[in-house]
């Protein structure tokens, strides 16, 4: 096969997400006496969270003042209430066929890199409660908060390829659930960049990004990569 490295995303790419994540940005913003609506929360799932924060603080309340204290203040709040829920959260669990694939890749030689909008913090909680965090199923883990810039520049992307020593990055396959996961793996160079409709946005929202392919599950991914 071509492809060396497969890399995914987490929340509604191999982990469930229900809404969770942004029922805590909302409720970050809340308790930081601002609202912002679920859609446009949607919308920016995926970013660093920071940035994130920042792009719909700009969007609803542009003249804000003290602008970088409240990122700070927000994000704090919702890092709380992330790594809370992901502690706590009984039903928390890998996305169908998720660990399925992960194996089917090892099988063929290929590496298998998870990388993340969430801080480390929120991420090793996510790990641990899957039982992912020293798993032979996951050779690197990346968060937003580890690169200069989260996505949608390469450079999670980029330091992966690093550490395995993959110098052409056609020989890399990006798969997530967002606009901003298309747009890395694009910024990136990948082989291909795969949607997946089993998190923040549908398959019509995802078709406007024009990745390579969009898939209902990871059940499929196995029939695009070669």
């Amino acid at each position: 096969m071509n492809t060396k490295l497969v890399v995914f995303d987490m929340a509604g790419t191999t982990v469930v997400d229900k809404g969770s994540v942004a029922d805590s940005f909302i409720g970050a913003f809340l308790e930081n006496e601002l609202e912002v609506p679920f859609d446009a929360v949607q919308n920016v799932m995926g970013y660093r969270k920071t940035e994130a924060i920042r792009m719909l603080l700009d969007k609803f309340y542009p003249n804000l003042e003290n602008i970088d204290e409240r990122i700070i203040a927000i994000h704090d709040v919702f890092e709380e209430k992330m790594l809370s829920f992901y502690m706590s959260v009984q039903d928390l669990k890998p996305l169908p066929f998720t660990e399925d694939i992960f194996r089917w890749l090892h099988t063929h030689n290929i590496f298998v890199a998870l990388n993340t909008g969430f801080t480390r913090l929120v991420t090793e909680g996510i790990l641990y409660r899957l039982d992912w965090k020293n798993s032979n199923l996951i050779d690197a883990v990346i968060c937003s908060d580890e690169v200069e810039e989260g996505r949608p520049t390469p450079f999670m992307i980029n330091a992966l390829m690093k550490k395995f020593n993959i110098e052409d990055s056609s020989e890399v396959i990006k798969v997530g659930d967002t606009e901003v996961d298309v747009l890395e793996g694009r910024n990136a160079k990948c082989g291909k960049v795969i949607s997946v409709t089993t998190g923040a946005y549908t398959r019509t929202q995802l078709e406007q990004y024009a990745p390579d392919h969009i898939i209902d599950s990871l059940e499929h991914l196995a029939l695009y990569i070669h």
